[in-house]
Order: C-alpha cells, then sequence, then structure tokens
C-alpha cells in the first residue's frame, strides 16, 4: 500500500509540473492538439498508478515526450502562420454581414440549433441582432452584435471617464501582501495608521484588504461579514 501511495504522489507531481510547462489555459480555451495531449498525459499517468509491476519511467518518459512535443508545436504555431493554421485550424465566420452562412455551417456540420444555443448562452437571444458570429479554433463562439443592439458606452454619449485600474490587495486572512504595499510606494506602517482609524489594532483580525486607483481602502474583517469602505 505505501509504494502506491508513493507511485501515486510521484506521478501526481510529475503530470502537475507537465501541465504547468504546457500553460495555464482551461479546457474550454484548448486548442485540439493540446486537449489531445492533456488526455493522452492523463491515460498514462494512470496506468502506472494502477499496475505496481510497470516502472514508473515507463510512465514518465512518454508523459515528457508528450510534453515536449506540445511545446514544440505551440512555439512552431506562435512563429508561424502558416503552421498555426494547419495545427490549429482557422476560424470560421457563421454569421457575416446579419447573414447565416450556410457553406460554412455544413462543412463543419454546425447545425442552426447548435448555433442558436451558443448565442442564447451569450446573451443573444435574436439572430437578427448578431453581425458576426465566428467560431473559434478552441470551439467557443465569439458574437459581435449589430451597432444598434450593443450596449451603451459612455464614448457613445461623449462623457468623459476617469481612469480604472486594478485594486490592489494588501491583505489576505490577516497576511499583509508586502510586495504589493511596495507597488503602490506604501508600506505596513501606513496600513496599520488607516487601519486604527477604524478601531483595528490587529493586522490579524483583517481578512481580506484592498486599495483602489483612486485611493480608497476596502476592508472585512474575519467576524464582520458585512465588511466596510474607508
Amino acid at each position: 500500500m505505501l509504494l502506491v501511495i508513493i507511485r501515486t504522489l510521484i506521478l501526481y507531481a510529475a503530470v502537475v509540473v507537465v501541465m504547468r510547462v504546457m500553460g495555464k489555459r482551461e479546457i474550454g480555451q484548448l486548442q485540439p492538439f493540446e486537449l489531445v495531449v492533456a488526455l493522452m498525459i492523463a491515460d498514462l499517468a494512470a496506468i502506472p498508478m494502477q499496475n505496481t509491476g510497470i516502472p514508473l519511467l515507463s510512465g514518465i518518459i512518454p508523459i515528457i515526450i508528450l510534453m515536449t512535443a506540445q511545446v514544440a508545436l505551440s512555439y512552431v504555431s506562435m512563429k508561424s502562420t502558416k503552421a498555426r493554421g494547419v495545427i490549429c485550424g482557422r476560424p470560421s465566420v457563421l454569421v457575416e454581414n446579419g447573414k447565416l452562412v450556410e457553406k460554412e455551417l455544413r462543412y463543419l456540420r454546425y447545425n442552426i440549433n447548435d448555433l442558436l444555443e451558443q448565442l442564447r448562452a451569450k446573451n443573444y437571444y435574436n439572430l437578427a441582432d448578431v453581425e458576426f458570429a465566428i467560431l473559434e479554433t478552441n470551439g467557443q463562439l465569439s458574437v459581435i452584435p449589430k451597432s444598434q443592439k450593443r450596449a451603451l458606452k459612455p464614448e457613445d454619449l461623449n462623457i468623459s471617464t476617469s481612469y480604472e485600474g486594478m485594486p490592489v490587495t494588501l491583505v489576505i486572512d490577516g497576511n499583509v501582501l508586502r510586495d504589493n504595499l511596495k507597488k503602490v510606494s506604501l508600506n505596513e506602517d501606513w496600513l496599520r495608521t488607516e487601519l486604527r482609524k477604524f478601531g483595528i489594532e490587529d493586522l490579524k483580525k483583517v481578512f481580506f484588504a484592498s486599495l483602489d486607483t483612486a485611493g480608497k481602502l476596502f476592508y472585512q474583517l474575519k467576524a464582520d461579514p458585512e465588511g466596510g469602505r474607508v
């Protein structure tokens, strides 16, 4: 039993490292060849786990070979447009200028019900509202609505807006993220001083705190589900 546990942990660690090297994309964002590699790696790792008579290297070496092949193909497809078309395929336009492209739908064996389902998933319930619908190489559908049906934007009304950046996380579960404080040219003393204004003496009591680009500090105590904004 101990041998099985050790082999499982080793293979698990190997697969995790390999998947991290291959990238951070979700399953739904993988190209077809990347999905095939991921499935094959899972199968190769499962066989030595189940059969202790098979040497670990018999599972690890093929996994490393597949990882190397996947990284090489990704590099080639990144550098060559032609290779990318062969390896990953090309996006397919299913709706163009508000009209269904029947030839493309037939070629992809993509029926209208599938298209309507995907449009509803994107919150487009009327095909007449769609200017372009593009089936990407990873199988996801990108939708460009007609200009009359798109969401209203401030620039449509000639309204100028202020810059909105990403809030910086300063505290997570009582732990101060000092590197993030340095990024905004602040320090822990400043943070403690700001929190003391609201009766918070112990940083360990802070469940979460962040600073937005307007200089507003948001915090939530571990025992304060409502939170507060400074």
